[in-house]
């Protein structure tokens, strides 16, 4: 039906085919459209190859317009090199930085490699212009080689980050022997003393000229050192004097708590003229007493609340017996207070009772505890609480309904 018929005409040869005109009109529409659509796809093709290139190129434009844009960081000296230096001195320097970008440099941070360096810095650098880190090294604390490093963080693309490092060798020209700490852990009211031997690298005479204590309770006496025998061995320049220091902590006058404290002395020498003896360490209590006050409450003379106890240990790891209790006395007839050692030396048992006859009403005293310590002889604990009349229910029985 749909399939053209071939026929054969005597004037035509027999054995070339022929194609009825319906069909052929047929066939003819199915190959213009498929030639078209060639057509059509083909110059979309080539549209689109074409216009490749020009967005790489476009692009390429942006990017190097970008690049052309940004700030980069450029370091004239990336390194200070101070060579050999005193103990003490403070090494202040100005890196100096330039911005060869076109945009703004920022210096988002500079970071010190440790706590002893300080960095101040121009936050922002205009194109084409210089700006400056400073950094501040205090040496007091070094000896020999030291390298102290700043990281910078920029919003530089191609260089993000950088360092810069300052050099130095610290010689200590004042010295102390074996070291320029002294540290201490007493008890209140106690003294110790420790030594310490200053000795000198310089080659003109070596003298303490003055000798300054930061508190009244740290005393500090010194003498040249005479006797060679009793010089620090292997310090110091060869025939230099020598001088050592006594130093003395503590006493009544010494607070609890922790001792940081640094004694100032002043010498001859021209490098290194002043040096500082750090005193650390820690004052405790004799004793301690737990608790510091006491709140009974709500409570009946009957109740088990009505019993508590006060202990108090003596910090004394030497001798702990030399602490005594001797007696407590309460201020109220209606708390009691009785005094027993306890199963260690320097332990002891403070127990208060509610009294059996004590009235009804709000509790408000002390028990004042007499002890053998020379820096808190009495103790003076707060006692506090309610009393309830006989007739009340005790206070344990109520809890438990």
């Amino acid at each position: 039906m749909g399939v053209p018929k071939l026929l054969f005409e005597p004037s035509h040869n027999p054995n070339q085919p022929m194609i009825q005109t319906g069909g052929f009109t047929r066939m003819s529409k199915r190959f213009f459209v498929t030639t078209l659509a060639f057509l059509v796809s083909g110059s979309l093709a080539f549209a689109q190859t074409a216009a490749k290139p020009e967005a790489k190129k476009d692009s390429e434009a942006k990017a190097e317009a970008k690049a052309e844009k940004a700030p980069r960081l450029t370091i004239i000296e990336p390194v200070k090199d101070y060579g050999t230096i005193p103990k003490g001195d403070k090494l202040d320097w100005s890196f100096v930085v330039k911005n060869t970008g076109t945009s703004d440099l920022q210096i988002i941070s500079a970071k010190p490699g440790c706590g002893c360096t300080v960095a101040d810095f121009d936050k922002v650098i205009k194109a084409g212009e210089t700006g400056k880190v400073s950094a501040h090294v205090d040496t007091t604390n070094f000896a020999g080689p030291i390298a102290k490093t700043i990281t910078l963080e920029t919003n530089d693309p191609s260089t993000p980050t950088a360092q810069l490092t300052i050099h130095a060798v610290v010689k200590p020209y004042v010295e102390a022997y074996p070291a320029g700490f002294v540290r201490f852990n007493m008890l209140q009211g106690e003294t110790d003393s420790q030594t310490v031997t200053l000795y000198s690298e310089e080659e003109e005479p070596f003298t303490i000229t003055k000798v300054e204590s930061p508190v009244d309770w740290i005393k500090v006496d010194y003498k040249k050192v005479d006797d060679a025998s009793q010089m620090a061995p292997g310090v110091g320049r060869q025939g230099q004097a020598q001088y050592r220091l006594n130093i003395t902590t503590g006493g009544a006058d010494a607070k609890v708590g922790p001792i940081a404290e640094k004694i100032k002395i002043t010498t001859s020498s021209k490098h290194q003229p002043e040096y500082l003896v750090s005193v650390s360490g820690v004052i405790r209590p004799t004793f301690r007493i737990e608790p510091t006050a006491v709140n009974f409450g709500e409570v009946a003379p009957a109740d088990s609340a009505a019993t508590r106890v006060i202990t108090l240990h003596s910090n004394n790891m030497k001798t702990p017996e030399v602490f005594t209790v001797a007696k407590a006395e309460s201020s109220t007839p209606a708390v009691t207070a009785s005094v027993k050692a306890g199963a260690n030396k320097g332990d002891y048992e403070v127990t208060l009772q509610i009294a059996k006859d004590a009235k009804p009403g709000d509790l408000d005293g002390t028990v004042k505890i007499s002890t053998s310590d020379k820096i808190t002889p009495v103790v003076t604990v707060p006692v506090k609480g309610t009393i309830k009349g006989a007739g009340a229910a005790p206070a344990a029985a109520k809890a438990s309904k």
